[in-house]
């Protein structure tokens, strides 16, 4: 729990909210989750609380968010559940489009189903796309209203790099040199 207080205070007084995952083996029993997530939610003002896109998740969730505790449904992968959760009163819902896409599953139109969904509703629960693997990810998610994205630093890196920028780096480079200057 200390390291878990430590990111908590981290944040303290910024407008970051910070999502903390719920023990799985508290994941079959939603009064599990509804016990845990309030002992995690006290310890900083920032902390999302996340748990699994399930029965037990949902109503955790419910009676979580009755109570102010903002709740981040996690490993979404359909529009039902997605529903659900927004139903129930998520702050978040992460759909996981890095697995469904190894899975053979589209993921472009998913988010955007995900992003009406919640405007036909008027439903607050933001889309946090999660388990992204690569920059074209990141583009979809842009392009069909996610509002945040999580991926790696490395993902973040390679996504915003491209061959061709150094190539015409180096182009420019070899004019500038053969530019007379006088």
């Amino acid at each position: 729990l200390n390291v878990v207080q430590e990111i908590g205070a981290m944040f303290e007084g910024t407008d970051k909210s910070v999502s903390v995952q719920t023990n799985p083996a508290n994941h079959g029993d939603y009064q599990a989750i509804v016990e845990e997530a309030r002992r995690l939610a006290k310890l900083s003002p920032t902390f999302v609380i996340k748990m699994p896109s399930t029965e037990h998740g949902f109503k955790a969730c419910h009676v979580l968010s009755d109570e102010g505790i903002r709740c981040n449904l996690t490993l979404c992968f359909s529009a039902t559940q997605a529903l659900q959760a927004m139903r129930m009163g998520a702050f978040y819902v992460s759909p996981f489009i890095g697995w469904k896409e190894s899975n053979a599953e589209e993921v472009y139109s998913f988010i955007e189903d995900l992003v009406a969904i919640r405007d036909n509703y008027n439903f607050d629960t933001e889309v946090l796309v999660a388990a992204v693997r690569n920059g074209r990810q990141i583009a979809d998610a842009a392009v069909n209203g996610a509002d945040i994205v999580t991926a790696s630093f490395g993902v973040y890196d390679d996504a915003f790099k491209h061959p061709y920028t150094d190539m015409g780096i180096g182009k420019f480079q070899e004019f500038w040199d053969q530019t007379p200057y006088e």
